[in-house]
């Protein structure tokens, strides 16, 4: 089997359009969409669907949706928020008083209203140019006739066996015989294709009213859960305004908090303040500098980012000079943290990744999710949909910014991203994998440009995490840095797994061509015309 921490691809080029996904189907379906006269947009949702069949356990109808768009290439980024809200009934002292002290993320109270949907049909209503039924007709298809399950697809679906198991639904519709479908056999979802016709046929009521409904409430009622049909039928996400940071003549947009965008932001600020371009790009001083800054940004994280809709985040004190400052003065180029300081702010004030261009360069930076793999592992029984657990984000602790509360939207992992220059879009891109996504934006991005990098490159590169306890690293990161770290006082562990999964999108405006990278630790394949 390909050792995909050691991966060797080429960038691939275009000139009309691309697309960049993590499953062939997928950027199949966007290319189709493109060339049957789909823009951005469309491509993107078609993608997006084609994804929530083929890849379930990192997708789906039931998750929810983040998304960065540049209308023509322009710099005058349009961000949309599409996460759910936790249930009108969520009260923290309710589940206090029944003693549940956290959201786990198998309890039904994980699952907040999904957002995606409101999002795919907002979206194209408002940016795309074709009729849901058309964006959809590839992921019917697959979920109706059926897809061949591909290797890294096949190994989450392993890891997560006991897991669906223990939902008699989830191990109905999701499992064979009690196991993941086999690597390269054909697996079908007869009822995923339903709810995704209804969509079709009825738009954002086909999923938010009616039966789909009705099964995702009746069966989260089964389970404890608070959810009701008017829950379902309040969906809705909205537009709101990028924050974004200067880095090398570029700028970095982020969609803003309830997402955890601002950290990778956070980030670049502190590491600024270094001359990370003298550094090897896997030297233990680049490594070092990288996990002291991202310990400090995710303490901001877990103090501050929430839904700014019933808290009060402070973004733009976490995001000024000031802030990064304060922050790297903590950071000793020679030695780790013991601990990581408590949150403070300065007194002078100063959150399935895919991404698609177009010809006209309408660019598209789209990312959808359920949360853990198959998201709370429960499964609606007559729409076949998967239900996410973005709830467990929350935490149940009144005052704090992030408490559970009714109509919330919890502090938020998955984040799209883009770069522009000089008053145009320049790369729609993003890492996937939860809370590796900040190190992943500020990794790529300084891999792109501080290295000069093209974007399969600054993908492949060997990555790196702090976990809050140890520094993770992937394998393929040398063994005399793995050492350096450990004689600064980090923890170092060799990461179990691969850490996350990205794409990314050059958009090369004096040649007209488009350079596409699409992450080697998954399936995925960057396709252009």
């Amino acid at each position: 089997m390909r050792d995909s921490t050691f991966p060797p691809r080429s960038t691939a080029f275009a000139e009309h359009g691309m697309a960049c996904t993590s499953h062939p189907h997928a950027s199949l379906a966007a290319i189709d969409t493109l060339r049957a006269g789909g823009n951005a947009m469309d491509a993107a949702v078609a993608a997006a669907a084609t994804l929530a069949v083929v890849e379930p356990m990192s997708t789906g109808a039931g998750g929810d949706v983040f998304c960065l768009y540049a209308p023509r290439g322009s710099a005058d980024i349009v961000a949309y928020n599409g996460s759910g809200r936790a249930p009108a009934k969520a009260e923290a002292a309710w589940f206090l008083e029944n003693g549940i002290d956290r959201l786990e993320s198998e309890s039904p109270h994980a699952v907040t209203v999904p957002g995606a949907v409101d999002a795919w049909c907002r979206l194209v209503a408002d940016r795309g140019t074709m009729a849901m039924e058309e964006i959809l007709r590839p992921a019917i298809a697959y979920a109706e006739e059926g897809y061949t399950v591909h290797p890294a697809v096949h190994r989450a679906w392993v890891a997560s066996e006991e897991r669906l198991g223990r939902d008699r639904h989830a191990r109905d519709i999701l499992l064979v015989g009690g196991k993941a479908p086999a690597l390269g056999s054909r697996h079908r979802q007869p009822l995923l294709a339903g709810t995704l016709r209804e969509i079709a046929r009825r738009g954002r009521d086909g999923f938010y009213a009616g039966w789909v409904a009705e099964d995702m409430v009746g069966y989260l009622n089964e389970l404890g859960g608070l959810h009701t049909l008017d829950d379902f039928a309040r969906a809705g996400g909205e537009y709101v305004a990028p924050i974004a940071t200067e880095l090398a003549g570029h700028r970095i947009h982020e969609c803003p908090p309830n997402g955890q965008g601002i950290v990778a932001l956070i980030m670049v600020n502190i590491l600024k303040g270094y001359d990370i371009a003298s550094m090897d790009p896997l030297s233990a001083d680049r490594l070092h500098l990288t996990l002291e800054a991202g310990r400090l940004a995710f303490r901001d994280r877990a103090a501050y980012v929430a839904d700014p809709a019933m808290a009060d985040v402070p973004v733009e004190t976490l995001l000024s000079p000031a802030h990064a400052d304060m922050l790297r003065a903590d950071i000793d180029p020679a030695r780790a943290m013991a601990e990581t300081p408590g949150p403070r702010l300065p007194k002078s004030p100063s959150t399935v990744y895919l991404c698609v261009v177009d010809r006209d360069r309408n660019a598209a930076s789209f990312i959808n999710s359920t949360f853990f793999s198959f998201g709370s592992s429960r499964v609606a029984p007559r729409s076949g949909v998967v239900l996410q657990n973005r709830g467990s984000g929350f935490v149940v602790e009144p005052g704090h910014r992030n408490c559970v509360a009714p109509g919330k939207r919890p502090m938020h992992t998955i984040i799209p991203a883009m770069l522009t220059k000089g008053g145009r879009a320049v790369m729609p891109f993003g890492v996937m994998g939860g809370d590796y996504q900040p190190w992943g934006h500020t990794h790529v991005a300084q891999n792109m440009l501080l290295y000069g990098m093209a974007p399969q490159e600054a993908l492949d590169l060997p990555r790196f995490m702090h976990d809050g306890a140890a520094a993770l690293v992937e394998p393929s990161v040398p063994g005399h840095v793995m050492r350096d770290l450990a004689r600064r006082g980090h923890g170092v562990s060799v990461a179990p797994e691969t850490l996350g999964g990205g794409q990314a999108i050059w958009i090369d405006w004096d040649k007209g061509a488009l350079a596409g990278g699409t992450e080697p630790r998954k399936d995925g394949i960057a396709l252009g015309y």
